[in-house]
């Protein structure tokens, strides 16, 4: 798409299209998208493509129809490409249409996601499914979806949002006992607003505001910021005592820009064993940048695999099962309501330039994200170094971390409960991350999973 002369808007709907197609039990048109764009010369936009629960609500659950919110990735393509893309949207779904129609290949990881979600998926209608029973390496072909993208591609969210669309998706619900309806879907909007932005330096940190909780990771590097004269040799223990305490407010991260007025608790002599996030590892993660200077981070998403393994025959995508995140206090669910979302992209303008970074992993994401701008902001280490030295991740009181890390021996000894995992398990994310140094251009991939990085 940029070697075509489209921007990083064209590119980066061509690349989640793609996504979406070849990894649904991580993100599909039945899921989100959330976006952080820096035009050229102008302000940061937070573009919110998530979904609300349905107005006629009555349960909600983790799983199955009652956790399904609007899918929202649609209509964010089609206003993400009104405000900022120069080609045609048919071009940039041109990739995804011919891999959906001409047939792709079942990866490993999505083959272990089949026979792992298999029962989910039977349950939720997908025997029928192209993909369902399918092992590695086999060729599948999925017309539907193929349609689907191109309707798109001449409709806009018309042809997802009412109409056939949108009957198709709440059939599917209503047969399994679900409440979302044509109406919900009618009335969803994608939202742009801007991000919040904390001070770190001589950089500036840009995260998604509500309804996500990337306002943690900015608590936590604000916090970071705040210890200016720390040892490097705290840097990890800090860090991790900073986000187990950010995660406390999970539930309030509607307050937003207010949360950044809290002043985190941080035990440099030890482990205060909060404990905290959560595990779960799924999403997709897209950063772009282009010769005219546009900047752009986002993630793609169904929450769980297959999200809700609810099944849409007609279109050939499952639902998300994004009502799963609503948990207590200002993020219980309710009719209409969106809850508090893992997708945590984020954006750094240096004085050198502006970089753009995400990674999957759910409630790793802060975490992994929070390593790597401590790197580049603190240490000045180069984007690549950042992203390719080992981690840490605290989840449900353990901390996991890499067999290779330097610092297991110290975080052990401060009390944390350490436990090694193999360098590149896939928990500790995969950042992706686009931008500019100067005038140069830069895109770097993770060596974690499976990552890619083009320049054109």
């Amino acid at each position: 798409m940029l070697a075509a002369g489209g921007t990083a808007a064209d590119a980066l709907i061509a690349a989640q299209a793609v996504l979406c197609v070849i990894m649904p039990d991580a993100c599909g048109l039945g899921g989100d998208m959330l976006a952080l764009v820096r035009g050229p010369d102008a302000p940061i936009e937070a573009i919110n493509g998530t979904g609300a629960a349905p107005m006629g609500m009555t349960r909600v659950s983790n799983d199955g129809p009652d956790s399904i919110t609007v899918p929202g990735i649609v209509d964010a393509w089609c206003t993400l490409h009104r405000r900022h893309g120069r080609l045609p949207l048919g071009t940039s779904l041109a990739p995804a249409i011919g891999l959906a129609r001409d047939g792709m290949r079942v990866s490993p990881a999505l083959a272990r996601a089949l026979s792992a979600q298999r029962a989910r998926l039977g349950k939720g209608g997908a025997a029928t499914w192209a993909l369902f029973g399918r092992g590695q390496g086999d060729l599948i072909v999925q017309p539907e979806l193929a349609a689907l993208l191109h309707r798109i591609a001449v409709d806009g969210a018309l042809a997802f949002y009412r109409g056939d669309g949108a009957r198709a998706i709440t059939a599917a619900i209503h047969a399994r006992g679900g409440a979302l309806n044509e109406a919900d879907m009618a009335a969803h909007r994608t939202e742009v607003a801007s991000p919040i932005e904390t001070g770190w330096g001589a950089c500036t940190l840009a995260t998604q505001p509500p309804m996500t909780q990337g306002v943690l990771l900015s608590m936590a590097a604000a916090g970071f910021a705040r210890l200016d004269t720390l040892s490097r040799d705290l840097y990890d223990h800090a860090a991790i005592e900073l986000t187990e305490a950010a995660f406390g407010y999970r539930a309030d991260a509607s307050r937003g820009r207010e949360l950044l007025e809290i002043t985190l608790p941080v035990d440099l002599a030890r482990a205060s064993l909060r404990g905290g996030p959560r595990a779960y590892l799924h999403t997709a993660g897209v950063a772009v940048a282009d010769a005219g200077g546009m900047v752009i981070s986002s993630l793609v998403s169904v929450f769980d695999d297959f999200g809700s393994a609810v099944f849409v025959p007609e279109l050939g995508i499952t639902l998300n099962n994004r009502a799963g995140g609503f948990t207590h206090g200002a993020n219980a669910a309710a009719p209409g309501k969106r809850p508090v979302h893992t997708l945590a992209p984020a954006m750094l303008s240096t004085p050198h330039g502006v970089l753009a970074l995400a990674t999957p992993g759910a409630d790793g994401q802060v975490q992994t994200l929070l390593q790597v701008l401590i790197a580049v902001v603190r240490e000045e280490l180069d984007l690549a170094a950042a992203i390719a030295r080992p981690r840490w991740r605290s989840e449900e009181g353990l901390l996991l971390i890499e067999e290779s890390h330097p610092a297991r021996e110290r975080l052990a000894a401060l009390g944390h409960r350490v436990t090694p995992l193999p360098d590149g398990e896939m928990r500790f994310g995969a950042v992706v991350g686009a931008g500019y140094v100067g005038d140069v251009p830069l895109a770097v991939a993770d060596w974690r999973r499976e990552t890619w990085a083009g320049v054109a």
